[in-house]
């Protein structure tokens, strides 16, 4: 539009001068010397128009001359980075294809020259990790270094995670170091590092990372709490197995008093107290938590121990009798005590109570057992045939009545059934004897 205006205040200028010199188109005479030039002023004028229009046209042809190896440079530029956009938006393209080789060799081609190589590095280095060239992948990741050094924090958590994924475990562990060291308050940093102490089994890390992930609110409440009990369990287990009764109670020490009380981790600690003869200790602990809460796993632990006074455990459970009266696992542990107490009628009693609640199979062994002291052998044999045929569940295969007999049975599969014997083969064969 302005262009526009211009050329028509340039024709409309040149219309009012062409029409002034239309009337008298002047005389202009020039003296130099001895030498003269006479001319009128309209040609003057246009001889003036065309020495400027030559003069600035030379003019710009110089400067265009002078400014031609930029305006060259320039326009490579601008040429490299369309095409390494180009080549970038077909090579993610093609990495969500599944076609990893062609989008590595179009990302890494106008790496060079494209305005984020950065992203074109890693994505490369993506793409080497999905065929399993894990020095190619290496080398992109260098190269994403050397390209923008401040993007360290970046390009070492896509190092991480692709080693991660790899299963490279101790190398993701150096690179999360650095990372926590450069940035120690980074979220996904924590995040991948309790992925990674998960993954090595790294409990006791795992452990002094708690805090700070709560902290930074790195997971939801819920998340953390799982993964508390988790850790606490297996550097309970740890502890166990390792055979040191000191580390163990160590190990309990550094329980958080609030987790104390989860039934998975004090069923643990006190299953493993009674495995190293601290029955004692488990019956005290499973009876302070039973008071305050009542789990079916930790009933079934405490009907497991063994102490010195059964009569006195089994008057504690049976007070839980009057708010639980149908709980199969209740009902066992009441009869296992009742066992140990030597009290035959009411073990037997609760645990025929537990089976008729459909109890666990274990309830079956210990009334069969039971039953064979006290020298019923049919009911305990009966009592074994309902355990193993279990309840529920499909009907068994049914059977013929007479599986003794031949003719009851099928025939088995490499008998041939006998063939009758045609009419006359006989005659065919052989000639009767006369007689």
């Amino acid at each position: 539009m302005r262009s526009l205006l211009k050329i028509w205040l340039f024709v409309l200028a040149g219309a009012g001068l062409g029409v002034v010199l239309s009337r008298d188109s002047g005389y202009v005479l020039l003296s130099f010397g001895n030498y003269t030039v006479e001319m009128s002023l309209a040609l003057l004028l246009l001889f003036i128009a065309a020495l400027f229009g030559a003069l600035y046209l030379g003019i710009r042809m110089m400067v265009r001359t002078l400014h031609l190896p930029q305006d060259v440079r320039d326009w490579k530029h601008k040429r490299g980075s369309r095409l390494a956009q180009q080549a970038m938006t077909r090579g993610l393209l093609e990495m969500s294809e599944g076609n990893w080789r062609s989008a590595e060799r179009r990302l890494v081609r106008f790496a060079d020259r494209s305005e984020t190589p950065l992203l074109n590095y890693l994505a490369a280095a993506r793409a080497a990790q999905l065929q399993g060239a894990h020095d190619r992948r290496d080398g992109y990741i260098r190269l994403a270094h050397e390209c923008m050094p401040s993007a360290d924090v970046a390009v070492s958590l896509t190092q991480a995670e692709l080693q991660l994924a790899d299963h490279q475990l101790e190398q993701a562990l150096a690179t999360l170091k650095h990372l926590r060291s450069v940035a120690p308050k980074h979220n996904y940093v924590l995040r991948l590092l309790r992925r990674l102490y998960e993954q090595l089994g790294d409990w006791e890390h795992l452990r002094e990372l708690l805090p700070e992930l709560r902290r930074r609110k790195v997971e939801d409440d819920a998340d953390l709490q799982r993964l508390e009990i988790r850790t606490h369990r297996a550097l309970l287990e740890q502890a166990f197995l390792s055979g040191d009764e000191r580390r163990l109670n160590l190990a309990w020490a550094d329980v958080p008093r609030g987790l104390r009380d989860e039934p998975q981790v004090l069923g643990d600690y006190a299953g493993y107290l009674q495995e190293s003869d601290q029955d004692g200790r488990a019956e005290q602990l499973l009876r302070d938590a039973l008071r305050k809460q009542w789990d079916p796993g930790l009933i079934e632990t405490y009907g497991l121990l063994e102490s010195a006074e059964p009569g006195k455990q089994l008057s504690q459970m049976e007070r839980f009798l009057a708010d639980h009266p149908d709980d199969p696992t209740l009902l066992l542990t009441l009869g296992r005590l009742s066992l140990r107490a030597q009290l035959w009628g009411k073990a037997r009693g609760y645990l025929e109570a537990c089976i008729g609640r459909n109890g666990p199979a274990q309830a079956y062994r210990e009334l069969g057992q039971l039953l064979e002291r006290m020298h019923e052998p049919d009911k305990a044999i009966e009592i074994y045939r309902r355990g193993l045929s279990g309840t529920g569940g499909p009907e068994p295969v049914p059977l013929p009545h007479d599986i003794g007999r031949a003719k009851a049975n099928r025939p088995m599969i490499d008998e041939q059934p006998a063939q009758p014997i045609p009419h006359g083969a006989l005659r065919n064969d052989a000639e009767p004897s006369s007689t």
